[in-house]
């Protein structure tokens, strides 16, 4: 699987608020295994939007799409209980 260039503003976003450790490893646990367990990856609603989510940890999630079948878009990070 591929990941399309991170946005610099995600990039910031990660830097100010110290995720970039731990971001770095849920991705790496997601290219490994997208089920697995600790990102508690999920389909958003609504599903014709075809966006999904893992969890960075119990606060951020990073929302991703599939533009390509082995090719994930992430289009944001997030506080979820915002």
């Amino acid at each position: 699987m591929r990941i399309s260039q991170l946005d610099p503003e995600l990039n910031k976003y990660l830097l100010r608020r110290n995720l970039s450790k731990k971001f770095n490893k849920q991705l790496g646990l997601f290219l490994e295994n997208p089920s697995h367990p600790s990102l508690n990856t999920e389909r958003l609603e609504p599903k014709q939007y075809k966006l999904y989510s893992f969890r960075i940890d119990r606060k951020y999630r990073v929302v991703f799409l599939f533009p390509e079948p082995d090719l994930i878009e992430i289009v944001e990070i997030n506080d979820h209980y915002k």
